[in-house]
This record gives structure tokens, C-alpha cells and sequence, in this order.
């Protein structure tokens, strides 16, 4: 299945995609996609509602609405730095021995066309175009790393945008980089694992101002969705509904020579084979 969430910011009705022109309407059976729904085989439940919705006719056809996240607000973010080994060499860091994690706040989380902001005093607004995993089922201390297959629930296309002064020269944790409003787009929508035959061969790419930026693919991961899954369910449970960013390929800004950074005004374009595309305008800050 393709799940998505349609409507105005914060009245957003879940749905499942047919293709782009049709979906099915699950607002009648499914209050939103959220913790709720992932941690109580909400998955498992709506699939065969989809399949006799569709095959009856019972479809509804896209008009323009606004696309939002494929998920509600998540419990929370978690993030893999430097988990492609390209990038970690355009960014002048060793490749870690184990996964670099921070976190990102939740109301991060943005439609995947919705406007980024650059926060004030920011200097340094980069792009990063990342596989999202979403957890679930309530997760801790998997013994294997093929346990961790069974605990995710789908992917998702995310941007990861960064303000990389605030990241790296003002201290402390990454967490400051990464959580301004509006620095977490995702979508369009969640395929679930089903829908993915291997996720660690997805092409990857992202253009600024028409201009192709990132090229890659998910082959190229140190650490893959399993791995990553089952070592930090060894440090932290996961909630249904999570979100997990996964890293981000060569062709960031901050790697360019010389660097290049997001301004007001600029199109960001992106996306990742299966998972769709997201386009969004930067604005300046408020």
C-alpha cells in the first residue's frame, strides 16, 4: 500500500494511493496515521478494506488538494549522520565505526511540497534528500538484525535540512542544526514494505534551482534500514509511528567548492525510486 494524508495543514484525511490520479478514502475507518494506527495493526486492518474499496470502484480522484506528511506528528525523529561514505568524505569526517545518531524535533515535520523557512541568523541552509523509515510496532532490544524487517512499517522520501552553523560552530549537540520549523519535509507518501522489493537499491537524487545536486543510491549506506532498526532499539524503545532519517549522499552544499547554501526564493526538487517526489520554495526568515 501507498498511504498519504490529504487536506489543509492540521486537517489532513488519510488515504491510500491507487496511482496519481485515484486514491481510496480511509478517513471513514482510520482517525489519522499515527501511533494509534501503527501499534494496533492498523496496517494489517485498512489492506484488505483498500484492495475490495478499489477493485469495487469505490475510488476517489486527486484535485489539487494539499498533500501533507504521510504521517502525523511521530513521538520522534531520530537521525543517522554520515551514513554514506562519500559523504562522509565531502564533509572531511571519518566513516563512523557505529551509527552517529541526534535527534530532530517533531513538529519538524512538514507536507513534502510545503515551504521551508530559513531561520533567522542562519547562514548556512543546506538540502539533504534521505530515506525515511517508519517503525511499526513498539520496538527494544531486538536480538538479530533480521528481527528489525518484521518492526518497520514502511519509507518514506524526507529532506533533511540543515543549518550547518548552528550545527557544527555553535556547540553542544546536532540537534540545533536540525529543528527549526519547517527543516523536516516528507512524502508524498508511505509505501509499505511490501511495495519495496530492495531497499538498499533505491536511486536517490535532488536538484536546487533546476540544478542537479545529489546524485545516488541507497547501495551506498555504511549502515542499512536493518541494521540501523535493530542497534538502536538496543539504547531506545521505538514507538509506533516513528520516524527514522537515514543519511543523505554526496552533493550537499556544505561539500560543494565552494560551498552553497540556500537562499529566498530558491526550488528545492527531490526524491527516491518507488517513493515519489517533493518539490519545495524557500522562504526567507520570519
Amino acid at each position: 500500500m501507498y498511504l498519504m494524508r490529504i487536506g489543509a495543514p492540521g486537517a489532513e484525511k488519510p488515504v491510500a494511493r491507487i496511482d496519481d490520479e485515484t486514491y481510496v478514502d480511509l478517513s471513514d475507518v482510520v482517525t489519522d496515521f499515527d501511533e494509534a494506527f501503527f501499534g494496533s495493526e492498523g496496517l494489517e486492518r485498512v489492506r484488505p478494506l483498500v484492495a475490495e474499496r478499489a477493485e469495487a470502484g469505490q475510488v476517489s480522484r486527486f484535485a489539487g488538494e494539499r498533500v501533507g506528511a504521510p504521517i502525523a506528528r511521530p513521538h520522534q525523529i531520530l537521525c543517522i549522520g554520515l551514513n554514506y561514505r562519500d559523504h562522509a568524505a565531502e564533509s572531511g569526517m571519518a566513516v563512523p565505526d557505529e551509527p552517529i545518531l541526534f535527534t530532530k524535533s517533531p513538529n519538524t515535520l512538514i507536507g513534502p511540497n510545503d515551504d521551508v523557512r530559513i531561520p533567522r541568523g542562519s547562514t548556512r541552509t543546506d538540502w539533504e534528500v534521505e530515506l525515511g523509515i517508519v517503525i511499526g510496532r513498539r520496538t527494544s532490544y531486538l536480538d538479530s538484525v533480521e528481527e528489525a524487517r518484521a518492526a518497520i512499517a514502511g519509507y518514506v522520501v524526507v529532506n533533511d535540512v540543515s543549518e550547518r552553523a548552528f550545527q557544527l560552530e555553535r556547540g553542544g549537540q546536532w540537534a540545533k542544526g536540525k529543528s527549526a520549523e519547517t527543516f523536516n519535509p516528507a512524502g508524498p507518501w508511505l509505501a509499505t514494505t511490501d511495495e519495496i522489493d530492495d531497499v538498499i537499491a533505491l536511486d536517490m537524487w535532488l536538484d536546487v534551482n533546476g540544478v542537479r545536486r545529489q546524485t545516488g543510491s541507497t547501495k551506498t549506506m555504511i549502515f542499512d534500514p536493518y541494521f540501523i532498526v535493530h542497534y538502536l532499539s538496543q539504547f531506545l524503545v521505538l514507538e509506533p509511528g516513528d520516524l527514522i532519517n537515514t543519511g543523505t549522499p554526496p552533493g550537499v552544499g556544505m561539500g560543494l567548492t565552494p560551498p552553497v547554501y540556500l537562499q529566498p526564493g530558491d526550488v528545492m526538487e527531490l526524491g527516491i525510486k518507488h517513493l515519489g517526489s517533493q518539490r519545495q520554495h524557500v522562504l526567507g526568515p520570519r
